[in-house]
């Protein structure tokens, strides 16, 4: 008796690390059920990343590629976050990047989650635009480069910052015990 308890032990055992194994993508970063098709895609690893335009057409959804890659706009309203009020952390959906804490969101009207500070420094990265006949300041992931939205300085205190960003290339993670921002 005592040694079929053991066999079956082994098996489970067994089991559990075939689908450990199986959920560990090519960096040994465990995937995200939400990202199953990027090896890329780890929410601790910071390691920065370069891969070809081309690769990350192969594993983005288009819509995401669209505006991660090709610096596409999602239209205003419309987007998953843009008056999410819970208590998380957002990431970058391309690479799983740490970009914001919900604590830094605020309700700025303009119909894209906006925030007054990115997570830490190095998360984001910023680039001169001047596209469309604009002055702005374009932000991108700190990770992969991925284009997030704009910075602009109309935002409230202490950074008076407002980082207007598109939902798209948002992951949001609620916190554990969730609640809703007052």
């Amino acid at each position: 008796m005592n040694r079929t308890i053991l066999i079956l032990l082994a098996i489970v055992f067994l089991i559990s690390c075939q689908k450990y194994a199986q959920t560990n993508n090519k960096n040994g970063n465990i995937m995200n059920d939400i990202h199953p098709n990027n090896p890329y895609y780890s929410r601790t690893d910071t390691t920065k990343l370069d891969l070809p335009d081309s690769e990350w057409k192969k594993i983005l959804p288009h819509d995401m590629y669209e505006v991660a890659r090709k610096k596409a706009t999602e239209r205003a309203y419309t987007g998953k976050y843009w008056d999410n009020t819970k208590t998380g952390t957002y990431y970058c959906a391309a690479c799983g990047n740490a970009l914001f804490k919900s604590d830094s969101w605020f309700a700025s009207g303009c119909g894209w989650p906006s925030f007054f500070e990115p997570i830490r420094k190095n998360s984001v990265i910023y680039e001169h635009d001047s596209s469309y006949g604009m002055d702005r300041t374009e932000v991108m992931c700190g990770r992969c480069g991925a284009h997030l939205g704009h910075v602009f300085d109309d935002g409230p205190p202490p950074t008076y910052k407002r980082f207007c960003m598109n939902s798209i290339v948002l992951d949001f993670v609620p916190d554990q015990k969730t609640e809703v921002k007052k």
